[in-house]
């Protein structure tokens, strides 16, 4: 049985945006068993002495696979893929599918990341700067947009945790006009969170907090 420690308490404001959303979508989408252990981050549970064992930077998500520990969502998601059978067999299509893993964590999601968080209050940022991040955003949506013509998922002809990852980090610029301009990428964002598993996966997050799906809509 896979524990997955996840957000049991955090501040309302990010409810709905925190990276275990990623790791259980992927636990749902590989039909992988698995329990969560709620964290109480507003209570500084994340910094205690038990958790600050198996976690590098104090951060959550981790994944404790029967004592194989693993932190950062990248290399979870990969894992879990690996584990379930759902990696490529052949080299160019495993190639593919880590590329576009790192591509979404390290091209696509900093400025869009910094973007939602200076739209949540959470990041300092005038007018100017987040335009700056906008066109920084627009250079990475714009090689989406080109890598998605004839391709139905980013990576390979299949879904795999490559798309989790980046459907995941489009979706923290959902309340902006940004994928406006970029339609193959927009209907591929769509694709994605119409998935049932995704479906199940937010059901189940928003129970974990009293909440309902349209609550962190």
């Amino acid at each position: 049985m896979i524990t997955l420690y996840g957000f049991g308490r955090v501040i309302r404001i990010v409810i709905g945006e925190t990276r275990d959303l990623r790791v259980q979508w992927a636990l749902e989408e590989l039909g992988l068993p698995y329990r969560v252990h709620p964290i109480d981050h507003t209570g500084g549970e994340h910094n205690g002495p038990a958790y600050a064992a198996i976690s590098p930077f104090n951060q959550l998500p981790v994944i404790d696979d029967d004592g194989v520990v693993v932190a950062e969502t990248g290399a979870i998601l990969l894992y879990l893929a690996e584990k379930a059978g759902a990696l490529p067999a052949d080299a160019a299509s495993r190639a593919a599918v880590l590329q576009w893993c790192f591509a979404a964590l390290t091209t696509v999601e900093p400025p869009e990341a910094m973007i939602k968080l200076i739209d949540l209050g959470g990041l300092p940022g005038n007018g100017e700067q987040r335009a700056a991040l906008v066109a920084w955003a627009r250079r990475g949506l714009g090689g989406l947009e080109r890598r998605l013509e004839g391709r139905t998922w980013i990576a390979t002809d299949d879904f795999t945790v490559a798309d989790i990852l980046l459907a995941t980090v489009l979706r923290q610029i959902r309340h902006t006009d940004l994928l406006a301009d970029y339609p193959r990428l927009r209907a591929y964002y769509e694709r994605a969170l119409a998935r049932p598993a995704w479906k199940r996966t937010l059901e189940l997050y928003t129970e974990r907090f009293g909440l309902t799906v349209a609550d962190i809509s």
